[in-house]
Parts: C-alpha cells; sequence; structure tokens
C-alpha cells in the first residue's frame, strides 16, 4: 500500500503534519513513536530468540533454589 509514496509523497505528509500539530510538538510525536518502536522492535526480537533473558534468569532462580535447599539441610542436621 505504501509503497508507491516517494520522496515527494512524504514531503506533502511531513507539510501537513507540521500545519496539524505544529513546530513544537513534532519533536515530542517523533520522539513517542521512535520509543514506540523501540519498544515493538524489542518484544519481537524477545519472541524470536526465544526470550533466552527470561530462560537465564529461571535457570538462575532454580539454581539459587537449590543452593537455599542444601543451605538449611546443612543447618538442620
Amino acid at each position: 500500500m505504501f509503497q508507491n509514496i516517494g520522496v515527494p509523497g512524504l514531503i506533502i505528509i511531513l507539510v501537513i503534519a507540521l500545519i496539524i500539530f505544529g513546530p513544537s510538538k513534532l519533536p515530542e510525536i517523533g520522539r513517542a513513536f521512535g520509543n514506540t518502536l523501540k519498544e515493538f522492535k524489542k518484544a519481537t526480537n524477545d519472541l524470536v530468540n526465544g526470550n533466552s533473558d527470561e530462560k537465564s534468569k529461571i535457570d538462575e532462580g532454580k539454581k539459587l533454589q537449590a543452593v537455599q535447599k542444601e543451605d538449611t539441610k546443612n543447618t538442620g542436621s
């Protein structure tokens, strides 16, 4: 759908956005759009990579529980 916009179409869209939102709001809108895009890319990468960070946190939690169980066994005897 947006494959045929080209440079003149983008310029027209930017001019219309400038007229509607004004020069003071455009940086805020751009920043919000950038942050949203960054969060979306991060979530997509997490899904593609299988949430490796969450898996490592779960593994660390299991190791910690095992160490705590051994400590309670050693101090209880």
